[in-house]
């Protein structure tokens, strides 16, 4: 990728808690980056919710979320947790908080472990 990020928002909407299986997405955006793939190209899926700007992109090899454009505004799309190095900001809101899930309430008194349980 080429360009820096400019917003890193955690989204709680219910289709990206579906897609990330969790509270809530975290993915990083920029509007003038652009990504080349260098390799596995060929093992991309992307996934684009009829009447709707949801995009999932994933490797069928690992299931991997991947980045994407969202071809109407120009606007790459990153999983935080698909980088392997740190983004270099911290998250700019929480975006879509009024649909949050029911659990997801002071999830900093949570234990936490630093491993497996048990």
């Amino acid at each position: 990728m080429t360009g820096e990020f400019e917003s890193f928002f955690l989204c709680h909407c219910g289709r990206c808690r579906k897609d990330s299986g969790s509270a809530h997405s975290a993915n990083l955006f920029a509007s003038a980056a652009t990504l080349t793939w260098i390799s596995g190209e060929a093992n991309i899926r992307e996934f684009r919710l009829s009447g709707s700007r949801h995009v999932k992109c994933f490797c069928t090899v690992c299931g991997s979320a991947l980045p994407f454009s969202q071809a109407a505004d120009g606007v790459l799309v990153v999983p935080a947790g698909s980088l392997d190095s740190t983004p270099g900001l911290r998250p700019t809101a929480h975006i879509c908080f009024s649909s949050r899930a029911s659990w997801d309430d002071d999830l900093g008194s949570v234990e936490k472990i630093d491993g497996l349980p048990g």
